[in-house]
């Protein structure tokens, strides 16, 4: 049903225009989002983690379907030191505009153990925008396939994320599928993409095409970034590649 021909699109310079208008609801910088059916998200790569494998504060790029530079997105542990809480950690990751300049999105992940045997512990993610709540990823206790929720604001479910059918096949880059809350009908996907041997050995760097319809309402498409980026510290960012897939291991 879908097809991955726009995650290894190259870039291009020009920079995205944003749909006209945008409608006024839509918070400002989120305009690019109204006519986009496709996100690619980079981690940038740090030359101090990948050559002695210091763990640092994520970077990441985000593109549109076309290639374009769309957004920035940088890692805020809030004094959590990366190497010592690694993919467990809490963190902050403000997302900014295609000038590097305005924050157009605020992510929030609180500090969770992650073990599929305490289910009271579930991973969450908050999506703002300008100090409004977008909406919030939350994990649901599954016994064999990876389960996120993608919540709005009033507590109603837009999405459910779910991933593969064996969980340690999640961290072998599976594709996550996105299905309505509703029917369970299948609406796209988030899917991690080979980014290079050298690369992935030496580093964590990651690289994610996330597909859904155009007519997705902006704010739940912002939500399911957001998503994105809590699958891959739930599921990539441990090189021993643990966590939920580890199942009883980590706490």
């Amino acid at each position: 049903m879908w097809e991955n021909s726009a995650i290894g699109v190259c870039a291009v310079t020009e920079q995205p225009e944003s749909a006209a208008g945008g409608g006024s609801n839509v918070p400002p910088g989120l305009e690019y989002l109204v006519c986009t059916d496709t996100l690619i998200v980079s981690q940038k790569v740090e030359l101090a983690e990948a050559i002695v494998g210091v763990e640092t504060a994520n970077k990441y790029t985000v593109k549109n379907g076309a290639g374009q530079h769309v957004y920035f997105a940088v890692e805020d542990s809030s004094g959590a030191l990366p190497t010592c809480c690694s993919y467990l950690r809490a963190f902050n990751i403000r997302v900014m505009d295609s000038s590097n300049r305005h924050e157009v999105l605020h992510l929030r992940r609180p500090l969770r153990c992650q073990n599929c045997c305490y289910p009271c512990w579930q991973q969450e993610l908050e999506v703002s925008a300008q100090g409004r709540l977008l909406g919030t990823v939350r994990q649901r206790w599954s016994l064999l396939r990876p389960l996120l929720v993608v919540c709005r604001p009033d507590g109603s479910e837009a999405l459910h994320v779910r991933g593969p059918a064996l969980r340690w096949a999640a961290c072998c880059g599976s594709d996550f599928s996105v299905l309505s809350a509703d029917d369970g009908e299948e609406l796209g996907f988030i899917t991690k993409t080979w980014s290079g041997l050298a690369r992935e050995l030496f580093t964590d760097s990651d690289r994610y095409g996330i597909v859904f319809p155009e007519d997705l309402e902006v704010d739940v498409k912002a939500t399911l970034l957001g998503a994105a980026f809590l699958i891959d510290f739930m599921f990539f960012e441990s090189s021993l590649c643990i966590g939920d897939c580890g199942c009883c291991m980590v706490c």
